[in-house]
Order: structure tokens, then C-alpha cells, then sequence
């Protein structure tokens, strides 16, 4: 094809997927923008980055500076939610290549009548343009240009700054060429910082042994509150299915009494648009998430997409489900593991229009009962396809809405997720333990394009994973996890009262709970108070009190000296806000090692003093140099500094 341009723009940064898949940033963040531009021969080559919000008319452009390699960069801030659009242009600007031509010739001492004609020709192309107060300086320049007498002053003026202000501000595009346009994706910015806690309602009665209400739930709140949680996430609280219901411990044959796995969802009672009646009323609820709001804390439902075999789904609406050969009910299986009590939706039915639209009207629904958030479980065996659609459709509508995928699964099906909408990841944060492993699983999460598009959720332990480090660990190893996971990523969650109480007995040999809340209600002294609730406190205030904390992907790893200690180095947009956190890896013995200072990073040299203080215990010290001692103790197993320069 035939193309008298002579620009080439590509590799355009950030893209996913050739642009297929949108990035994502929160509100007031920043988008840095590159691209190789390039140009044939020697002529001044200028880029440039149009955007503009979904809402806007006109594009905003902002130019681009040369880095290296032919590459240019620019960055724009986003400030409203929904999506921005991004392109680059570039083109020859041929007044500042007249500019450099003739300076050159200048220097030289060359005799340039001929040049400053031109440089009038290329003048008189822009001056109806300008702004007024360069408009007269302009026909000035034209008259200056044309006349010999005026020489001296014509070559000085020609190669002047004011010039050269005025070639950039007002540039005559001839032949200029753009990139595709991209797109990101802005949401408010809990996306990004959250700190989740999650408890079963149906265990938080005061009396033991008694099925806990949504009204029991309210006396809880203020713990909440006081312990720093934005976000209280409850298991289904639909009706559970009464046909194959689990017994204690994943038994298969539930005994009288036993309340069920809260993911069988489905009964006499109702489905997916429907609350446990032992649980309350919808306006329980209601009263709830307003009670809940009142404390800035968020309830997040669970969206689990299978149902009970006594669902009414499964007599209303056969074809969502599989059915064998023999007429019974397809089951879901995972095998040698069987899940008799629940049954998976048929996604390749032929219905599959009417079911997409009723499982959009049960998230609508909620929405509308003041749901914001929603935990999405095992998203990864419904179809990619679907999750874009109804999450694109649910946005649409309520832009505030977040999705957190919770997938345990291979990384590329947990990054498709991501792409194809889902606002946060649960990840393997909960298995790496080692420094190698934090260190090496941090940066794919945030220096690969995996930090254009997926935003981790760090939780130490879940309902359904035990992990083998915490099983009988000491509660250093808790407050270490802890640290860990709220200083590493900007969104957290523990599962509670278990984490902070550090109930770990497990089945032996598994990664799973012993007398799992899962499948019986639990009785906890839930105003109980340790170490572990003091240090999350602390944590969780620390976090909503310094920026670097609010986000996961500005970390850079420093050395210490020692495996046992790993350490790393956080900051804000501006450096208004910058942290030194050091964690010990050990939870029974004291380690001790030299930690290096990111001088550069830091912008200062060698000898200048910094303060570091303690957010945790008010202790502060003076550091001078490059590599300073540390010392930590199994008893309080990692300094959190603020940085003071």
C-alpha cells in the first residue's frame, strides 16, 4: 500500500494484547506513555500523546521528549472513572528543522539571506495560529527576515528560544502519522488499596451453638473498624441446599444439626437472589451494609455461579445443567475429590442467553440492595468470554463496582482473568515463604506488563487453605505473614477470627482446616485480644496513613546480607512518601544483617544524614551511611521506617 508518509510509530507502551486489552489505573494515578518514533534521514522529528476520557469531545495533547534509541515519553494523568483513550502521533517538524539548518549555517559563520526567506515563508504558514501577544512578534520576524538591513538582528532572533517556544507551541503537522489508539481502563481507588476481612456470619451468635444472625453482625463491627478493614467479605449467605448436604469435616452424610457448606447454594428457600432465612431478612442486610458504611467499611458478597441439587435453578431451568445418560444430575467433581452437595452450571447450553442474563440480574439485584463488591469464586471454570461480558455490563452501569477473582490456579488463566475484566487477583502469595521466592514472585507481579492489567490481593490464609508454615507455627511466623503481605501488595485480606487467633490444627498431611467453618458453625470469644490483633491494628493505620503502602507496583528490593531477612524500599507518585520496611524471615531465632540504602533512588550521597523512623514502636534513628546494622527479634520481626531526609 502507498503511504507518503515518512513517519514509523510503533511499540507503543503500555498495550496489552496488541491493544485488545485495556490497562488499568485508579483515580489520579499516572499513565506513562513511550513509543519508537522514527523519521529517514536527518530531519527534526517531534511525537505527541492524544487522550482524552469516554465523556470528552476533544483529544488533549501533550508532547513527547526523546529518552534514547529513537524512543519518546510523556505521561498523563487520569481524573475521571471509565475509560481513556491514547494514541501517538509524530511528524517532521520542518520550522524547528529550519531552525537547526540555519543555526548550524550560523555557527559556521555562512551568509544566510536565502534561509531567513524561508524561515518567513514557514513563518506566514502559522501566524494566523498564534496567540495574540505572538502574533505582532511574528510580523516582525517576517519583516526582519526580508530585509537586508536588518540582518544582525534577523540571524539572532532566527535561532532565539522565544522562536523556537513558538515553532513548538504552534506546529505546522504535514504528513504526520498516528498509532492505534489504546485504551485504560480508571477506577476509584479502592481498586487498587483495600484490606479485607472475612468471617461467616452464621458463626458470630454470643451464644455457642447457635446459628448467628445479621443482626449479630453489628456488634462486630467496631473491631473491625478499630483493627483497620475497609472491607468485610462474608461467604454465601444464600439459602444452602439441604439434598447431599456435607457434614462436619466434608463429610458426606450430614447428621441433624449440620448447617452445610455455604457454597451449596440452593433450597426450598430460594437461590441466588435469596438470604439463608436462619440469617435474616433483606432488610437485615440492608441495615447491615448501611451500619457497615457508617465505619467506611464495605461488605463484599460472594458471587459463587453452581448450585445445590435442590436449587429451584435445576427444576425451572434444566438445560443450565449437565445430565447424564442414566437422567441424574451431572455433579461436580474435581477428581479423586467429589462435591455431591453442588452442581456446576452447563455453560455450552443451549440457553446460555438466558442464563448470562440471569446471572447479570442477580448481581444487579445486589447492587441494588448496596453491594459494591463482590468476591467471585472459582472463576476459572466458567467461561473467559462471559466474565467480560457481564462485568463489562455491570460497570456500565455502577462503575464502582469491584471484582475480585479467586483463583488458585495457573498463572496464565489467573492473568486471562485479569484481562478479560476482573478488578483484583487472589494470588501464591499464600505459598511463597522463602525470600528467593517473595522476590521472585513480586517482581513478575510487578516489572512484567502483569502490572499494567492485575491487581494482587495478598491473603495469608483463606476458609479453604491452611498453609503448612502456618499450621502450628509461633505467633512470629503470624505477625511476619501478616507484615509481609501488607507491605509487599496495596490490597490484603486474612480470613477471621482463625488468622489473628492462630487456630491452625489442620487434617493431617493437608493444607485444610481441621473441623473446617466450612461445613459447622463456630463459636469464638471474637473481643479477644493479642499480639497479632495489636500489630494488624498498627499495620492496617500505618497503610491509610503513607502512600507508598497504597500501592504494590513502586518497590524496589534492597541487600541485607542475609537470606533471613529480606528488605525493600516503597514510594509515592512524587516522593512525598517514601518507607524502608525490613522483615525477618525466621520466626524463632534473632538475625541480624547490614541493609544498603537506595542512594539513588533516594536522591542523596554517600554521608548525608536520613532519619528513619518506626512507624510500629516511635523509635527513630540517624543513618549517614550507605549499609546500616540491623537487628530483629522473633518477638517484633520487622521494622516499618518512614524515610526523612
Amino acid at each position: 500500500m502507498q503511504n507518503q508518509s515518512r513517519i514509523v510509530v510503533e511499540n507503543v507502551a503500555p498495550q496489552i494484547n496488541c491493544g485488545n486489552v485495556f490497562i488499568k489505573r485508579v483515580l489520579d494515578e499516572i499513565v506513562n506513555i513511550s513509543a519508537d518514533v522514527l523519521i529517514d534521514g536527518h530531519d527534526v522529528l517531534q511525537a505527541a500523546v492524544h487522550y482524552k476520557h469516554e465523556s470528552d469531545n476533544d483529544w488533549s495533547e501533550l508532547r513527547m521528549t526523546p529518552t534514547f534509541n529513537d524512543e519518546y515519553a510523556a505521561s498523563f494523568q487520569v481524573t475521571k472513572q471509565g475509560f481513556y483513550s491514547y494514541k501517538v502521533e509524530g511528524w517532521v517538524d520542518y520550522a524547528l528543522n529550519w531552525q537547526h539548518g540555519i543555526e548550524r549555517k550560523i555557527d559556521d559563520y555562512q551568509h544566510v539571506n536565502s534561509e531567513l526567506l524561508e524561515g518567513a515563508e514557514i513563518i506566514q504558514v502559522i501566524i494566523d495560529s498564534v496567540p495574540a501577544e505572538d502574533k505582532d512578534y511574528l510580523l516582525h520576524l517576517i519583516y526582519i527576515f526580508k530585509n537586508s538591513e536588518t540582518y544582525n538582528e534577523a540571524i539572532k532572533e532566527a535561532v532565539s528560544e522565544r522562536l523556537t517556544t513558538v515553532f513548538k507551541n504552534n506546529p505546522d503537522k504535514i504528513l504526520s502519522t498516528f498509532s492505534n489508539e489504546y485504551q485504560v481502563y480508571v477506577d476509584r481507588k479502592k481498586a487498587r488499596f483495600s484490606t479485607w476481612y472475612e468471617f461467616f456470619p452464621r458463626s458470630a451468635s454470643e451464644e455457642e451453638g447457635k446459628h448467628g444472625t445479621f443482626n449479630d453482625c453489628h456488634r462486630l463491627l467496631p473491631r473491625i473498624s478499630k483493627m483497620g478493614f475497609d472491607t468485610l467479605y462474608f461467604p454465601p449467605v444464600h439459602p444452602i441446599g439441604e439434598v447431599n448436604r456435607k457434614g462436619k469435616n466434608n463429610t458426606t452424610v450430614a447428621q441433624d444439626g449440620d448447617v452445610g457448606s455455604a457454597w451449596g447454594i440452593g433450597s426450598k428457600h430460594g437461590g441466588h437472589k435469596d438470604l439463608h432465612p436462619q440469617l435474616g431478612s433483606v432488610e437485615d442486610f440492608k441495615n447491615l451494609i448501611a451500619a457497615a458504611k457508617e465505619l467506611d467499611i464495605e461488605i463484599a458478597m460472594d458471587y459463587a455461579l453452581q448450585a445445590a441439587p435442590d436449587h429451584p435453578w435445576v427444576t425451572e431451568h434444566p438445560d443450565w445443567f449437565k445430565w447424564r445418560p442414566d437422567g441424574t444430575v451431572q455433579y461436580a467433581e474435581n477428581p479423586p475429590k467429589k462435591y455431591q452437595d453442588i452442581l456446576p452450571i452447563y455453560w455450552e447450553s443451549k440457553d446460555y442467553k438466558n442464563l448470562w442474563q440471569e446471572c447479570l440480574d442477580t448481581l444487579l439485584y445486589w447492587i441494588d440492595c448496596g453491594v459494591n463488591v463482590f468476591r467471585v469464586d472459582n472463576p476459572h471454570t466458567k467461561p473467559y468470554y462471559f466474565w467480560n461480558w457481564v462485568i463489562t455490563e455491570v460497570k456500565k452501569q455502577h462503575p464502582d463496582i469491584i471484582f475480585l477473582a479467586e483463583a488458585f490456579t495457573k498463572p496464565k488463566v489467573m492473568q486471562q482473568l485479569a484481562k478479560q475484566g476482573y478488578t483484583q487477583s487472589y494470588t501464591y502469595f499464600t505459598w511463597r515463604d522463602s525470600k528467593h521466592e517473595l522476590i521472585e514472585y513480586m517482581n513478575d507481579l510487578t516489572q512484567t506488563e502483569q502490572k499494567e492489567y492485575m491487581q494482587p490481593n495478598f491473603w495469608p490464609n483463606t476458609p479453604d487453605i491452611n498453609p503448612f508454615h502456618l499450621q502450628g507455627a509461633p505467633e512470629s511466623k503470624y505477625l511476619q505473614r501478616y507484615a509481609l503481605a501488607a507491605t509487599l501488595s496495596s490490597s490484603i485480606g486474612i480470613y477471621g477470627p482463625v488468622f489473628e487467633q492462630m487456630i491452625s490444627e489442620p487434617i493431617p498431611g493437608k493444607e485444610e482446616y481441621y473441623m473446617s467453618e466450612k461445613f459447622q458453625l463456630c463459636h469464638y470469644d471474637w473481643f479477644k485480644e493479642n499480639k497479632v490483633t495489636t500489630l494488624i491494628s498498627k499495620i492496617n493505620h500505618i497503610r491509610k496513613e503513607n502512600e507508598s503502602f497504597q500501592q504494590t507496583n513502586n518497590i524496589k528490593f534492597v541487600e541485607t546480607g542475609n537470606d533471613q531477612l529480606i528488605a525493600f524500599y516503597k514510594w509515592n507518585n512524587d516522593k512525598t512518601n517514601e518507607t524502608l520496611t525490613i522483615i525477618s524471615l525466621d520466626a524463632w531465632n534473632a538475625q541480624t544483617g547490614s541493609v544498603q540504602l537506595p542512594l539513588h533512588d533516594l536522591g542523596i550521597n554517600h554521608g548525608h544524614k536520613i532519619e528513619v523512623v518506626d512507624l510500629v514502636t516511635r523509635n527513630s534513628y540517624n543513618w549517614y551511611n550507605e549499609w546500616n546494622y540491623v537487628e530483629l527479634h522473633a518477638t517484633l520481626p520487622f521494622h516499618i521506617f518512614k524515610i526523612n531526609k
